[in-house]
């Protein structure tokens, strides 16, 4: 989120004329356009998707606002149910492919050279085409509303047999999801070779900042599950147009099979949008409590096992498939066993803060809102964990609040948060911070307000994706819609802030602008050179970073 003049560092400038090589990674760097459809530095890559990842994040979020203007009032307002079944897939598929994933892709790139002492990412050319996958795929998805039948609306989850019937809009959401997929798979390559091979003398892996674990294992995570998503909605499309029955139950195939294969990639995707934002959480709760992080070592075993755990636990989703009792009984007790280590994280975070010097600037409130929230998700997902409970819970209103608390409140509160915190770092000034907590505030209230309702339509029995509901859920739905236009509103500050950050701020950022910041990327000028590390860094810095985070005596 900088402009040219300000990533580029003056005393890199004869670096870049000197470097003798022609290209805009290691020589003299590409200005106007061709800066950024050439990019391979890492710091540049990660500004196009953090910006790619917002603009998909309003996106979503209109035609979240879509369907609440839908369901303000009982009847059909605005939409037609088939549209509104569009709008709800899209949406699900956009702030999850095209938000999320993104956003953490984008912090991945610009945070971990800087935070390992990296000159770059391990594959520099690979990055700028994993960025470059992802505007056409989000035009696909775009352009199918406007296919004959309308765009896909079979849900984010794409079941047959409705996604095998749906019109040619169907087919653009399926080679939307492969584009994004090989964009995922390529950048955690990167990830992975990057923080394995690329780590600054004397920081071994157990030293690493935490943000860096949760980046590598999420990366490991990808490359294990996109190819299967990858397998089951190219098994769709063949369904579709050619001859096959896998899940067509009219030749002999299973819809039910589509289900196992899409909750295999599907649970672990929910970990690949959550651990990162742990990440963030535990490089920002240590900073503003001025205290290392308590429990260092136990946290990097909790999310290994979380991510262990989350390819055991797909079934969860499918308990109204009709599973054989023993089946129900794994999956039950599997998912109440990931509660275990993702309780340590919790633990671990609150003993941090606990007499800690507290200081609760923008960064810190996000931290904590997360923490809250997202602890209320988890306890809603033990209660959705229990067989008999959720086969009365299933595909109602309670499901939605319950993933909206892990999603919203983890992932979402986390990267604002994660914003705010290096913003000072990127762009070399710092943000308004009266206008951060507005939007804290004004995000956390509205968010509430929006969600919280849903707990209570769920357990009145409303089902969720469809456009029309009896009249005694109106109240609930009624507080729903006005919460979410003031969530929605709420990102304007989100948006102002930022641009009149990059603009000059409220004033240059020191190299350090927080006290307890302790980790590499603060030992470089604010904002961070065009190119960092290019040597690795002292080994006595390194060391010093280590003592002040509790990793080293």
């Amino acid at each position: 989120m900088t402009t040219a003049t300000e990533t580029l560092h003056p005393h890199d400038a004869d670096h870049d004329v000197h470097a003798g090589h022609g290209d805009g990674h290691h020589g003299a760097a590409h200005s106007g356009w061709r800066r950024w459809v050439y990019a391979t530095n890492h710091k540049d890559i990660g500004t196009m998707y953090l910006w790619f990842a917002f603009s998909m994040f309003l996106l979503g979020g209109t035609f979240a606002l879509c369907i609440r203007a839908e369901l303000f009032q009982p009847g059909l307002q605005f939409w037609q149910p088939e549209f509104f079944n569009q709008l709800t897939t899209l949406h699900g598929v956009i702030m999850v492919f095209g938000a999320i994933m993104p956003a953490f892709t984008g912090l991945m790139n610009w945070q971990l050279p800087l935070m390992i002492g990296a000159p770059d990412m391990a594959f520099a050319r690979m990055n700028n085409w994993s960025f470059w996958l992802l505007p056409p795929a989000a035009l696909l998805l775009i352009i199918s509303l406007f296919m004959p039948g309308g765009g896909p609306g079979a849900g984010w989850t794409f079941y047959p047999p409705l996604s095998v019937q749906l019109g040619p809009g169907m087919d653009f959401g399926i080679f939307a999801i492969h584009l994004m997929g090989l964009s995922s798979i390529m950048g955690s390559i990167n990830i992975v070779t990057t923080v394995l091979n690329m780590r600054a003398p004397g920081m071994t892996l157990l030293k690493m900042p935490l943000f860096a674990w949760t980046s590598l294992v999420t990366a490991y995570l990808l490359i294990a599950v996109a190819p299967v998503l990858a397998g089951a909605v190219t098994m769709l499309l063949t369904d579709r147009h050619f001859g096959t029955h896998f899940f067509n139950a009219a030749g002999g195939g299973d819809p039910i099979l589509f289900q196992h294969v899409f909750w295999f990639f599907g649970h672990p995707e929910v970990y690949i949008m959550a651990l990162p934002a742990f990440g963030v959480v535990s490089q920002i709760l240590p900073t503003f409590s001025r205290k290392p992080l308590f429990g260092y070592v136990s946290m990097v075993y909790a999310v290994c096992a979380i991510a262990i755990l989350s390819f055991m636990v797909w079934g969860h989703h499918m308990f109204a498939v009709g599973f054989p009792a023993t089946a129900q009984l794994f999956y039950m007790f599997m998912t109440m066993l990931i509660a275990v280590p993702t309780g340590v994280k919790v633990f671990n975070w609150i003993a941090t803060m606990w007499q800690g010097a507290m200081s609760f600037e923008t960064p810190m409130l996000f931290a904590i809102g997360f923490l809250c929230l997202f602890t209320i998700g988890g306890f809603s997902g033990l209660v959705l964990s229990l067989a008999p409970v959720d086969i009365a819970l299933h595909g109602t209103y309670y499901v939605v609040a319950h993933f909206h608390y892990v999603l919203v409140a983890g992932a979402l509160f986390s990267l604002f948060g994660a914003t705010y915190y290096w913003l000072p770092k990127w762009s070399g000034y710092m943000y308004n911070e009266r206008m951060g907590k507005i939007h804290f505030w004004w995000s956390m209230i509205s968010f509430n307000i929006t969600f919280f309702p849903m707990h209570f339509l769920g357990l009145a029995g409303m089902p969720r994706r469809i456009p029309d509901y009896a009249l005694q859920f109106t109240f609930f739905n009624e507080i729903a819609s006005v919460g979410a236009f003031l969530f929605g509103f709420a990102q304007i500050f989100f948006l102002y802030n930022v641009i009149h950050t990059i603009r000059g701020g409220v004033g240059k950022a020191p190299a350090k602008p927080w006290d307890g910041a302790h980790t590499l990327e603060w030992e470089v000028d604010s904002p961070a050179p065009h190119h960092t590390w290019e040597t690795p860094p002292d080994e006595a810095l390194v060391r010093r970073g280590l003592i002040a985070q509790g990793l080293e005596h």
